[in-house]
């Protein structure tokens, strides 16, 4: 089997199991023709007033802090496949990556954003 045939085989497969899936699941799923379900952001409740309306900083700064680590955890991955091939000068800038989140972590929390009260 030459490379070209077992990624068709592979492709075809995973389209085969997501549209099976999709197709299994509007099958056997529960239908409901309420009015509600179309609105945005249903909840069972009827909306009242606008959805225009301020949050806490509080929602933004953990959000923000979230993706500095989601990157981090980014930058890790590949770092983590090559690290025998790096050596110690891998090591050193990883760590130096490392101990930059880590000061921004000690200063998000000694500045209280990590309270959520």
């Amino acid at each position: 089997m030459t490379n070209l045939s077992l990624f068709v085989v592979v492709l075809l497969s995973g389209m085969t199991l997501v549209l099976g899936g999709l197709g299994l699941a509007l099958l056997i799923s529960p239908k409901s023709y309420n009015f509600q379900k179309g609105e945005p952001y249903e909840c069972g409740l009827p909306t009242h007033g606008t959805s225009w309306m301020q949050f806490r900083v509080g929602y933004y700064l953990y959000a923000i802090l979230f993706l500095m680590f989601d990157v981090e955890t980014i930058f890790l991955f590949p770092w983590a496949t090559v690290v025998r091939s790096l050596g110690v000068m891998g090591l050193v800038s990883i760590l130096i990556f490392i101990i930059i989140l880590g000061l921004g972590l000690a200063y998000a929390w000694r500045k209280g954003v990590l309270k959520w009260t």
